[in-house]
């Protein structure tokens, strides 16, 4: 995610913080100075708000040691001022394992605020819940609450929160996944409508909510469907089969020449009949900038590829694609280089089907 630094990589994963996370440092350390006019009370709601994002860091982290017992990798997890996002290389397929991965986070935060409980009643540290405010109470009781309200709060029947995924699992148990991600979004986007209402009578910030819930329903529901219009198809029938290669021995003015005669952005590398590499858009105008266009296209493209094989299935590669965060998948027959995969092809293909599929139901109306 741009904007974001890395803190480190922890049990196998990488953990980085948005730049925006440090407004709300700032901002809580203002508010803080503004109401108390203390250092001591400044630092302590910083402390606070740092304690409460390392309970959504091991939330996340909840995730991802659940999905890697199934098999999947997380790519990284980020920390945003809204929260953490935990991006896993591909979703669950079964339900069940959908089910397992969205509740390994809200219960983290359960197990958080068990144990705080737990050492505050040994140390006889609990206090009335009408004593607690947003900066007033006990450090530890606070965090203990706040852990209940995430847990509570990420529960909520509705994308993107894990309530939603939770829902889609019980429903995908008994129906086809689509349509259970549809029900699933619908009864997210009502409870966004729910919380803009309630944000316009009450508190402003439930709008802001809101919206966050429509449009992770809204997605999800997308998402889903585009799946579900890719499954079973092989990737030859949407593959781009007119296409430029290059050499390894080619100079980037070679390559410079055909971005400019045509709309191909990643060039295969091939030597021998085999790739060896791609050369993507944004490589070649940073190594024109520092090399110039007698460099060779060898010193430039990158080995470590992603490939697809004709044969695969649409839906996969198209994961595989985006996992990669390239641009296109150099695309192989018997070791052979038969196509590209772009997400423009993937998107094109996806369009023509949508138009089809409307000429048929138009013809049976007819009929």
């Amino acid at each position: 995610m741009k904007w974001s630094w890395r803190l480190g990589k922890f049990a196998g994963v990488d953990v980085y913080i948005h730049a925006t996370f440090l407004v709300l440092i700032g901002w809580i350390a203002l508010s803080h100075w503004l109401r108390a006019r203390t250092v001591e009370a400044t630092v302590t709601g910083v402390a606070f708000v740092l304690a409460l994002f390392a309970c959504v860091l091991l939330h996340e982290y909840g995730h991802a040691l659940a999905a890697r017992k199934f098999g999947i990798s997380t790519r990284d997890i980020t920390l945003l001022p809204i929260g953490g996002v935990a991006r896993l290389e591909r979703m669950p397929e079964e339900p069940r394992q959908e089910l397992w991965v969205a509740l390994a986070g809200p219960a983290v935060n359960v197990a958080i605020a068990a144990a705080l409980f737990l050492w505050l009643q040994a140390k006889n540290g609990l206090e009335p819940l009408a004593n607690l405010g947003v900066a007033q109470g006990s450090f530890l009781e606070r965090l203990m609450a706040t852990n209940v309200m995430l847990a509570l709060f990420n529960l909520i029947p509705a994308f993107p929160m894990d309530g939603g995924r939770v829902l889609r699992a019980i429903l995908a148990s008994r129906m086809e996944y689509t349509k259970a991600t549809q029900i699933a979004s619908g009864i997210g986007q009502g409870m966004a409508f729910l919380l803009g209402l309630a944000g316009l009578l009450t508190n402003p910030f439930l709008i802001f909510i809101a919206l966050f819930v429509w449009i992770g329903a809204t997605q999800e529901a997308g998402v889903a469907q585009m799946r579900s219009s890719l499954a079973g198809v092989p990737v030859q029938r949407a593959m781009m089969t007119d296409f430029r290669a290059l050499a390894p021995g080619d100079r980037l003015s070679d390559a410079v020449q055909l971005i400019l005669a045509g709309a191909q952005q990643d060039f295969p590398v091939i030597a021998g009949g085999q790739v060896q590499g791609v050369l993507t858009k944004g490589d070649l105008l940073v190594a024109l900038a520092q090399h110039g266009e007698d460099h060779l296209v060898s010193e430039v493209m990158r080995r470590d590829i992603r490939i697809a094989d004709s044969s695969d299935m649409l839906a996969t590669a198209f994961e595989r694609l985006q996992e990669c965060e390239c641009h296109s998948l150099p695309v192989l027959h018997n070791g052979r280089l038969v196509g590209l995969l772009t997400a423009e092809n993937v998107g094109e293909f996806l369009m023509v089907q949508s138009a089809l599929g409307g000429r048929r139901l138009v013809g049976s109306a007819a009929a």
